[in-house]
């Protein structure tokens, strides 16, 4: 069956390869997590627990490392810590190949709001345009070792398939195993037909299959050339994040990848406690306050349009010109561009700072204002450098029988530099 492939943003098609074609993975290099572990209660009784407890956490242990040395000094202690919910973020050198990575995030986005030096807020930048490449998520049931079963969504989207690992094959004696090339095949779970149905499903009603899903992101600043993760088992704040992604793609063309504008705005992990709704044993439903993840993105609306009806006037233009070009005999060099609609004049082959700001000036623009405005969008080496003049004609051709508009344009950018 062929498989479809998936391009992550700045990067080549998923090729097939001797080792297969694979969706788009994003490598990992650090974890932060999204609550703490503490005591249970039971555990919290013996002294020599909390002693363990404390040590691991003061000397940035994981939780596993922490239980994992609870369980060899008190092997009667049966899962000894639980999570805690907390408006924080969690983030150990324990959890880096590279701890220092852990040091710099809180150092430069940490905050002090009463409980100590703590990550509650992350500027994020995703590196895919895909939300389910920087979301990835499924129903998963595991053992002590290994993921027994896992959700799967068929190719066209339309089937979700329960899955697990297929039998390790012996060779025709049966005493010895095959060598897999390409590690362990996986196939539908033959219980349930191989269909993923939570409400049929015997592991999910016995909580021993559960959601679980993780953001994948880089943070400005941190320099790492793998991704960092933000693993989740929150089905509000997943759901809420898909809403986000899809609302801002729909604003920049498709795109969530990058930063989402020219002042660098970026999206934003942090936690917001919310009631969520809850069915307890008996079948009624409760609300519970919970912190729950949330994907900010503090943008300006209207500046994400804007920037959006450049880039389709862009391609636009480029259209008009290659038509242009294909159409005439005259050589490419000599084609600027297209004759203007209406009134404007033919664009000059390499127009001048003063012819810019006379058009702009004609425009209704005042020349200062103008100036202002295009040092923001392209910088000040736009003024010098013929080819920063072409595209801020350009522009103002593409404006020119829109005054108003470009007007609003303008002061908007400008408005958001004050």
């Amino acid at each position: 069956m062929a498989q479809a492939i998936i391009t992550v943003q700045g990067g080549s098609d998923a090729l097939p390869t001797l080792l297969g074609q694979a969706p788009a993975r994003i490598p990992t290099g650090g974890k932060i997590r999204p609550g703490i572990m503490v005591l249970t209660r039971k555990a919290a009784e013996q002294p020599e627990a909390k002693a363990i407890y404390t040590q691991g956490v003061a000397e940035g242990r994981s939780f596993e490392a922490i239980e994992k040395a609870l369980a060899q000094a008190l092997p009667q202690l049966r899962s000894p810590l639980v999570p805690r919910n907390v408006p924080w973020f969690t983030v150990r050198g324990s959890d880096f190949p590279n701890p220092e990575i852990a040091r710099e995030i809180l150092d430069i986005y940490g905050e002090d709001r009463g409980q100590g030096h703590r990550l509650y807020r992350i500027p994020v930048v995703f590196p895919s345009d895909h939300w389910q490449t920087v979301m990835p998520h499924e129903l998963a049931a595991w053992s002590t070792h290994e993921k027994r079963f896992w959700s799967q969504y068929s190719p066209d989207g339309q089937v979700r398939h329960c899955m697990r690992h297929a039998p390790v094959p012996v060779d025709d004696t049966g005493r010895r195993t095959i060598r897999i090339f390409g590690g362990r095949k996986t196939v539908p779970r033959e219980e349930n037909g191989g269909i993923c149905n939570p409400e049929s499903c015997p592991e999910y009603q016995a909580r021993q299959c559960n959601l679980t899903g993780r953001f994948l992101f880089f943070i400005p600043g941190i320099r790492s050339i793998s991704a960092l993760e933000l693993p989740t088992t929150s089905f509000y704040a997943m759901s809420a994040a898909i809403q986000r992604f899809q609302a801002i793609a729909q604003m920049r063309g498709g795109r969530i990848s990058g930063f989402l504008g020219r002042d660098r705005t970026t999206f934003f992990l942090t936690k917001v406690l919310k009631e969520v709704p809850h069915i307890d044993e008996q079948g009624r439903a409760v609300r519970v306050p919970q912190w729950i993840i949330e994907l900010e993105a503090p943008v300006d609306v209207t500046a994400l349009l804007r920037d959006h009806e450049d880039e389709e006037a862009s391609i636009q233009q480029a259209r008009l010109v290659t038509q242009v070009v294909e159409n005439s005999h005259m050589p490419t060099d000599v084609v600027d561009a297209p004759a203007e609609i209406g009134e404007a004049a033919q664009r000059p082959g390499r127009p001048t700072l003063e012819q810019l700001l006379d058009k702009a000036q004609a425009m209704g623009v005042p020349r200062e204002r103008y100036a202002a405005y295009a040092d923001r969008r392209w910088g000040r080496g736009w003024r010098v450098n013929p080819h920063g003049r072409g595209r801020a004609w350009d522009e103002l051709l593409r404006y020119y029988n829109d005054p108003v508009g470009y007007l609003d344009k303008i002061d908007t950018e400008l408005n958001q530099m004050a």
